[in-house]
């Protein structure tokens, strides 16, 4: 072999050489693994630059008669090549997606918190767990519309007409006042609503919002929260009264004492206020100028709710007989209850709406 046969560039368009081209582009395209390494092969081996392609393009310096024939062996051999790549790629698609999704995948028996947990509002979980205990005793929970009537708010409560409660100054009023609408000031005309539109014996509670003018401070609120309770049938007397709220008390404030002080209501009679031992000095303050308690300003004990035994004359307004029926009713405020299970000093927090007031609290969010 001379030097001359050595140095000659081999001819794009011999049979054995296109083959050769192709089993060295099926090699390639095989031993690819990642998605760049298969783009670098279709371009060494089918690219415009590549040596198919530069045999595809030698095709049109040969005489027309051996054109033909050459067509085809470089087409067929272009096919193959890019048949072959076609599938690789898929193949390394699947391998990258699955290997991508092992990489990443979660573990969902993780705990995770995206945000902190909400709860309800201390004071509407208060009156539902109030209205619970209730419900297991058998009782009812009833509700009624915040806008009333002045004669199921007052008169048929047996509230004259001259008490200081009716005045424009201790009650919210909606116009025109001709109307003597107004926003309730205790939940008690659900009672009497209870009274004229069911048969008794009645066991009720009625828990809301309820509306006065009182000035917005630590210890008043214009819009606050009670739960009221009505009991009607035969024989009932104080006894009852007095075993159901001491039930109420120890399911709020576990072991506590509880006292009934006499006081005046005009729709009980005989009528009462229930009294709580002071949760914070539990009555040792008393007279005792060098431990005082300004929790109960040191009498030992702090106000809880009114109750009686219902007077005969809302019975009466309602229809019932009184000398067959009698009953019992309380009410209570329920922000004061949470205050008094968490030592709360302010209500103006209930209402504010800053979240680190409901996290400070029994139950609250966190």
């Amino acid at each position: 072999m001379t030097a001359q046969d050595t140095d000659r560039q081999p001819n794009p368009l011999d049979a054995d050489y296109v083959l050769g081209l192709v089993d060295a582009a099926l090699t390639a395209i095989q031993a690819a693994d990642t998605g760049a390494e298969l783009r670098q092969v279709r371009a060494d081996h089918a690219g415009d630059k590549s040596p198919l392609a530069l045999a595809n393009r030698a095709i049109g310096q040969l005489e027309p008669g051996q054109r033909k024939y050459a067509g085809q062996l470089v087409g067929q051999a272009r096919g193959r090549v890019n048949q072959a790549l076609a599938a690789r790629q898929t193949e390394v698609e699947a391998a990258e997606l699955q290997a991508a999704l092992l990489a990443e995948q979660v573990d969902v028996t993780l705990p995770v918190e995206l945000h902190p947990v909400g709860a309800l509002h201390p004071v509407t979980a208060l009156l539902n767990e109030m209205s619970d205990v209730f419900i297991a005793m058998g009782w009812e929970v009833v509700e009624g519309p915040e806008l009333e009537s002045e004669w199921l708010n007052f008169d048929a409560l047996n509230m004259p007409e001259t008490h200081p409660a009716r005045g424009m100054t201790d009650t919210l009023f909606v116009d025109p006042p001709s109307d003597r609408k107004l926003l309730r000031t205790q939940t008690s005309p659900v009672q009497m609503r209870t009274l004229l539109s069911r048969d008794v014996p009645i066991y009720m509670v009625s828990p809301g919002k309820v509306f006065r003018a009182d000035e917005y401070d630590a210890t008043h609120l214009p819009m606050f929260h009670q739960i009221e309770g009505l009991a009607v049938d035969k024989g009932i007397h104080l006894g009852h009264l007095k075993g159901t709220l001491d039930h109420l008390a120890m399911a709020m404030f576990d072991d506590v004492r509880t006292r009934l002080r006499p006081h005046y209501f005009p729709f009980t009679e005989p009528s009462a206020e229930m009294d709580l031992e002071c949760f914070v000095c539990h009555g040792e303050s008393v007279g005792n100028p060098d431990r005082p308690c300004r929790t109960c300003k040191s009498e030992g004990w702090i106000e809880w709710g009114g109750c009686g035994v219902v007077n005969p004359r809302v019975l009466a307004a309602a229809g019932i007989d009184t000398d067959v029926y009698s009953g019992f009713a309380f009410g209570m405020g329920v922000d004061r209850t949470v205050m008094f299970r968490n030592n709360a000093p302010d209500l103006r927090d209930f209402v504010e709406g800053d979240v680190r007031f409901p996290r400070s609290l029994r139950g609250g969010a966190r």
